[in-house]
Parts: structure tokens; sequence; C-alpha cells
């Protein structure tokens, strides 16, 4: 074969003539950097290729089929399928209370921090500068001062609008932080899946979770266009150490370390009367936990579904379960964000998925006021499910997410009650004002609608 290039010549060539040799070099030398060029393009497409495919596709469905139940809410079968299908069980003897607003929700966990003794987990998905983030970077250094032991997780993405000062001043403290996924060359195969976990425990006997992130946006009361509509939720009582093993089945994929003891796992009595548990699900573990939990509580649903989420673009298959349970006489509103909305394109996907929802007469309302941020579904004023999970693919299959389901009527109502307040400021979407949309809307509702496994 010889060197590089040679056996592309012609075998009549005269090899003996010196302008003929530099010919073939020049030959030779042509077509390696064609080669070369070529194997790069070559090297380059086929990564963008494995890259697309790695992190924009949502891997297989683990349910396509319909979900349906033989029992309500009420049904002690209920209570078993929930415990048994869905990782930890149903645990009795807790309190939920529900804070809304960042106005209630900051103060609550900034009470808590400050009071903390033993340690702080917390693991957020928005964590950004601003008065709300230096407030919470405060409370942790003075904790961290106190030599209590406190872990955060970032994701890298999220928290991206983070000030690296802010972070370093953590750290010096003896915070120990880290950003989940962080972009790197090594890492690009995981790019797409970010964790948008919102756990916070405190002392491990204290823990909230809901839809606000450490931001100024969720600040003040939902009363302007600046201050985002959220719920969040403090816990106490047994589930709490579930809602530590699910920071720390994440702390060990970050920094590695298990923790563990009383500090983080300390004995927990009954502070109330809720049967609570956390579900989780990450798009690791192949199971679509949170995805096929939502698909059982609304089959189970009997008479009412109110569900309140900040991103609503649902698969085929969860439209199908709701026309199904709106067909069996079930009542069923759900509300969503209106204009004020901090992604257009997850609206237009949305709407995109209106016309067989509304055909069926399931009611939908757009908030009008302020960004609309809520994750919460109440299935016939008994069965509440709470957390970081939005009902669309992106938090089905792609992020880590993590829910707190509470069996408690009080709590049911209670939430019924904040639907209804939502509602009051919401515009109702009739199906023929949809079917009657401007041309354009339509257009970008279909194309949006092609970027939904993404959403």
């Amino acid at each position: 074969m010889g060197r590089l290039g040679a056996p592309l010549l012609r075998p009549d060539r005269d090899l003996s003539c010196a302008s003929g040799t530099e010919d073939v070099k020049a030959s030779s030398g042509g077509t390696w950097k064609r080669t070369v060029a070529v194997a790069a393009i070559s090297a380059a497409l086929t990564a963008l290729v494995g890259f697309l495919g790695v992190n924009l596709m949502s891997g297989e469905h683990k349910v396509d089929k319909p979900v349906s139940s033989l029992y309500g809410v009420d049904d002690p079968e209920f209570y078993r399928a929930m415990s048994e299908l869905f990782g930890p069980s149903l645990i009795a003897g807790n309190e939920v209370k529900p804070l809304y607003n960042g106005r209630q929700i900051f103060s609550a966990m900034l009470d808590d921090i400050r009071g903390a003794r033993k340690s702080i987990t917390f693991e957020t998905y928005i964590y950004w500068s601003g008065a709300v983030g230096a407030a919470f970077t405060e409370a942790l250094i003075e904790r961290a001062h106190a030599h209590i032991p406190i872990q955060l997780i970032i994701d890298a993405v999220g928290s991206g609008k983070i000030d690296a000062k802010q972070v370093a001043e953590m750290r010096d403290a003896g915070v120990e932080v880290e950003r989940y996924h962080s972009l790197r060359w090594y890492t690009l195969d995981s790019i797409n899946n970010r964790t948008h976990r919102k756990l916070l425990v405190v002392d491990g006997r204290v823990g909230f979770t809901g839809g606000v992130g450490i931001a100024d946006k969720w600040d003040g009361d939902a009363d302007s266009p600046d201050h985002w509509r959220d719920t969040h939720f403090r816990v106490t009582g047994p589930v709490v150490a579930q809602m530590q093993a699910t920071f720390v089945e994440h702390w060990l994929a970050t920094r590695g370390v298990l923790l563990q003891g009383a500090a983080y796992f300390p004995e927990l009595a009954r502070t109330g009367e809720m049967p609570a548990q956390m579900v989780r699900s990450a798009a690791d573990d192949g199971t679509e936990s949170i995805r096929l939990m939502y698909l059982l509580s609304i089959a189970a649903a009997r008479h009412s579904i109110l569900l309140s989420n900040s991103y609503f673009v649902p698969d085929d298959l969860s439209v199908r379960t709701l026309i199904e349970a709106r067909r069996r006489g079930v009542d069923v509103q759900i509300v969503v964000p209106g204009s004020k909305i901090d992604s257009e394109v997850t609206r237009a996907a949305s709407r995109g998925k209106w016309a067989p929802l509304l055909e069926a007469g399931i009611a939908i309302y757009e908030f009008q006021p302020t960004m609309f941020h809520c994750k919460v579904m109440v299935v016939d004023d008994r069965w509440v499910s709470v957390g970081s999970t939005n009902f669309d693919s992106r938090s089905f299959r792609l992020n880590a997410e993590a829910n707190l389901n509470v069996l408690d009527r009080g709590l049911a109502l209670q939430e019924r009650r904040a639907f209804e307040k939502d509602r009051q400021r919401s515009r109702a979407i009739t199906l023929t004002e949809w079917r009657h949309r401007p041309l354009l809307d339509r257009i970008a509702d279909w194309f949006a609608g092609l970027a939904g496994s993404q959403l």
C-alpha cells in the first residue's frame, strides 16, 4: 500500500520523471486533505445526530395503553395501589400546610432555615441572583457559620442566572454546593435531563415542596404581572423522611456521598392525621412513575378533577384519559397561564391540544393577572398531588421530578377553594372561540406542537 494516497495513483503514471513525482505528491496531498475534511465532517455530523438522538428523543413510551381503575380514591384499593406501585408507601401521621405566593412561601422557608440546628438539604431548579436569592444565600451562610451541615443542589441550566460570586461565598462559608448535570463535553448525553425538583428539608423534620423557584419573580402576592402566582407546601411528620431520601438520591448521584444518621433521618413522630407519600421519577429510571400516577389518579376520579398547571401540554394518552373521565360524568376543570407567560411556545403547544378536551365538555381557564405557576391536582375532593411536575412530556419523561401525594379531605377542600379563587381571576375558553381563533394563531399552535416532546 505504501504511504497514504498511493493506492489512488494510476498504474501507468511514469514515476521516474521528476515533474511526475511532484504531480503525484500534489495529488496525494490534496487527496489526504480531502479525506481528513470528509472524515471530520462525517464525525461532526455523527456526533450531532447522536447528540440529538440522545437528548431530543423522549425515549420509548413505557405507558401507551389506556389506564383504567375499578375503584375510586375513597376505596381502600386505591390506597393500596398507590402505596404498592409508586415507591414509598402512603404513611399516616402528617401535617401538610399550603402556602400561597412568595410572600408566605419565602417567609416560612427562611424562618425554618434560620432555625436549623442539625442539617439543611436543598434542591431546586431555579436559584437566581436578586433580592430573594440574596436572602436565601445570607440565611444559608449564617447557618454554615454556625457549623450546620448544608447540602445544596442547583440545576446547572435552571440556575444559570445565579452570580458566581454568590456560589463562591456559600462554598467559602462551608455550604456544599453541587450543580446538577453541569455543561461539560463528557455530559452531553444528559444535557437535556434536568433536575426540576423543588425540595427543602430542615433538620430532617420539616420539608417544603411545590412550584416555587428562588427568584424575585415569585416574590409578593401575585398582585402584579411581575409577581407570579404559585403554591408551596410545608410538611411535617413521617413522610419528611421520604422527602429527605429523595434529596439523598441526587446528592449521591452528584457528589457520590451518602447522607445518613440522625441529623438527616431522625425518628419522626406523628404531627397530624394526613396519609402522604413522596413519588419521584427521572429519565434514567425507566418507569415514568409520576406520569403513571397522574393517569391512574384521573382514571380513579368519580366526581371531579381540578388541575392547576403552569405548562399543560398533555400527550395523546393523557388527553384520552381526561376525556374518558368526562364521559363518566366527572367534572374536569383546568387552569393554565394566559397571555402573561414566560414561554409563548409552550402556551401555543398547549392550545394545540385543547380541541378534543373542549369538545368533550372539559372546562379550560386562562389565568389573567400574572404568570400562573401552580402544579396542583385535586381528585374527588380527597386526593391531592403537588410538587414540581408539569403536565407535559418534559416533566413526565425527561426531567427529575418529585410530587407529594396526600389523601385528606380537609387539604383537598382547602385546595378546591384556592382553585376556585384562581378560576375567578381567569378567563373561560369556549369551543366556539377556540375554533375561530386567528389563522396565524392556529399555524403557531401547530408548529409549536411539533416540539411537544421537549416542552
